[in-house]
């Protein structure tokens, strides 16, 4: 009998550990849970397994009763390995014999994906060998020196090479699964989840809910008591008028700031710079008139500021690894 009830959605097996840490198994059922179709219909049915069935301590005050065993590896079309508490306890081993038995369950093709340092368990079972991969950032120089094999990208949100994506922290744990989101099902939902999900802060009016993998996962500046955004009126106004050809000066212009100004308060406040962010929306947008609208190529290219069909191709393929044509024909919306 299978451990998945709904064989027509995709299959998500999230394999925990003891010391789960209760807020990033909470995120994947969050997030993969609010995934709808157009008609209402869950997409994703999500099962939490774990090499040894029984009841597991947390990283919080509660004890886990986890009844699915490594069986549902097997029958996943994604597998989710999110860090535990044990591997920050002096000489914690990542992988124990039952880890690596229930890891040696999944299928060749699912793909596989980790969440902080769960990447570590992705490593030691030979998975990242020559790909490129992240964990959290305070974790980099051992994972470094255990996995000189990996190619190690500290200051990423996260990566994605063939069917392996990793993460950073917890919160990149969010983007990570938002953009797995985006890739099975389209921007349009994985946008739709954002937004019942991601709360955002006062004064940052016009951020997207779409943070590139490449984004900065740790920035350093000195902690400073909470203010308000001082570009998110820029970005504001930039989003209603992407089909301009916009330059750094007009978006200070807005704030009434020097373009050198604008330019170091705007990487403090969203984690990219101005020119990248304005990329990423026009894409977002390009995605999303794509899904919704049966527009000519070469009017949404002009609509989301590329100019001209080329450059939208070119974005896109960049970004996301498709055509404007071939995401259309996975994506649009009929309903």
């Amino acid at each position: 009998m299978s451990v998945f009830r709904h064989p027509d959605r995709h299959h998500v097996a999230v394999l925990v550990r003891p010391g789960l840490l209760v807020m990033e198994l909470g995120l994947v059922h969050r997030l993969f849970g609010q995934a709808r179709s157009a008609e209402g219909e869950p997409l994703y049915e999500v099962v939490t397994c774990t090499p040894e069935p029984g009841e597991l301590h947390s990283d919080a005050d509660v004890r886990i009763p986890v009844e699915t065993g490594p069986e549902a590896v097997a029958e996943a079309d994604t597998v989710i390995v999110p860090a535990s508490s044990m591997e920050y306890e002096p000489d914690a081993s990542r992988i124990t014999p039952p880890v690596r038995g229930a890891m040696e369950q999944i299928r060749p093709g699912t793909r596989i994906a980790s969440i902080c340092t769960g990447a570590f368990v992705l490593a030691a079972m030979g998975l990242l060998d020559g790909r490129r991969a992240t964990t959290h950032w305070r974790s980099a120089d051992e994972f470094r020196q255990q996995y000189p094999r990996v190619r190690l990208d500290p200051d990423v949100l996260y990566t994605e090479d063939g069917d392996v994506f990793t993460s950073a922290g917890v919160a990149s744990g969010i983007d990570l699964c938002l953009h797995l989101i985006r890739r099975d099902f389209g921007a349009a939902v994985a946008n739709e989840v954002a937004r019942g999900t991601v709360c955002r802060r006062t004064g940052t009016v016009g951020v997207s809910p779409h943070r590139e993998g490449g984004q900065a996962q740790f920035i350093r500046r000195p902690v400073a008591a909470p203010r308000p955004s001082s570009t998110g009126a820029a970005r504001a106004w930039a989003l209603e008028h992407l089909h301009r050809p916009l330059t750094l000066r007009e978006l200070a212009a807005r704030e009434s700031m020097s373009t050198r100004t604008f330019t170091r308060r705007f990487r403090d406040e969203v984690g990219v710079s101005a020119l990248q962010w304005l990329t990423q929306q026009r894409v977002s947008r390009a995605q999303q008139l794509l899904e919704e609208t049966d527009r000519p190529i070469d009017r949404i290219a002009a609509e989301c500021g590329f100019g001209t069909a080329a450059s939208l191709r070119q974005h896109l393929q960049s970004a996301i690894g498709v055509s404007p044509s071939a995401y259309r024909s996975t994506f649009r919306r009929t309903a």
